[in-house]
């Protein structure tokens, strides 16, 4: 089956997945620990990228972030280029760091934006390499501690996410600690990985069962959200595509230039 082209659009909110190619780890130590950490908000700051939450773990690394001027793909494809060859030239390797194709979500804001930072923010602690909110707290490979005002990054935008939660910092902190500290006996979420139409419509039967009567089908892994927002976004991004390619008439025009200078040339290009 045929893989989806990646939704891009600038001004964006994205959950972002990244994994070592065969589950293998993409940090060894804690100098590889902060050489990704500095990469992604050194590059963040120089493409306008914002950064609301993540977590390093060991083979893998998630990113609530909202896209810059220019898109996703730049900033990513700067940053995971960028480590990888650090890790590579470091550890005397060759090949591959990451998976070929990361994953990013499109996330509708006002349904899913405290969700997500809550669920980003625990992946310490459901896989056991954190074992309490103490912890949680100043632990150094995790935006929580950033926005728990325990550690500090200029690029980790830690107001906006603290709004969510309430008027004045103190009772912001608190609110949002309380809401992540509830998220800890709700266990994997993996509801939260895409697909919002899937599940607003009941699961892929009843998707199928949809697309045999008729039905417009509004289900999209790429994006988490109800069905106006799938389709709005959808919309987005075709008419995106649109404005990026040339009309029918220009492109005979193109067609018409290249022959031309081809012939010109003796140059055959059938």
């Amino acid at each position: 089956m045929p893989r989806q082209a990646r939704l891009d659009m600038p001004g964006t909110l994205h959950h972002v997945i990244i994994r070592g190619i065969e589950k293998k780890p993409i940090v060894d130590d804690v100098k590889d620990k902060k050489e990704f950490v500095f990469r992604m908000g050194d590059l963040s700051t120089e493409e306008k990228t914002t950064i609301y939450a993540w977590t390093l773990m060991t083979n893998h690394a998630h990113i609530l972030l909202r896209s810059g001027p220019y898109g996703l793909s730049k900033f990513m494809r700067r940053f995971l280029t960028a480590y990888a060859i650090y890790y590579n030239h470091r550890h005397k390797r060759h090949g591959h760091l990451f998976q070929n194709r990361y994953k990013s979500i499109i996330c509708e804001e006002d349904a899913y934006f405290q969700e997500l930072v809550r669920y980003i923010h625990l992946n310490p602690i459901r896989a056991n390499m954190v074992p309490n909110m103490p912890k949680l707290d100043g632990y150094p490979w995790c935006g929580h501690a950033v926005i728990m005002g325990r550690r500090k990054h200029n690029w980790q935008d830690r107001g906006y996410v603290l709004r969510w939660f309430g008027k004045k910092e103190k009772e912001a902190k608190n609110n949002y600690r309380r809401y992540v500290q509830e998220g800890i006996s709700l266990g994997g979420r993996p509801e939260l990985v895409g697909g919002g139409l899937i599940r607003s419509f009941g699961g892929w039967s009843n998707v199928i069962s949809m697309r045999r009567h008729g039905d417009r089908d509004l289900s999209d892994e790429r994006i988490l959200g109800n069905g106006d927002f799938v389709e709005q976004m959808i919309k987005e991004a075709d008419d995106r595509v649109k404005r990026q390619l040339p009309e029918n008439n220009q492109q005979k025009m193109i067609v018409k230039i290249i022959q031309e200078i081809c012939d010109k040339r003796e140059v055959n290009i059938r």
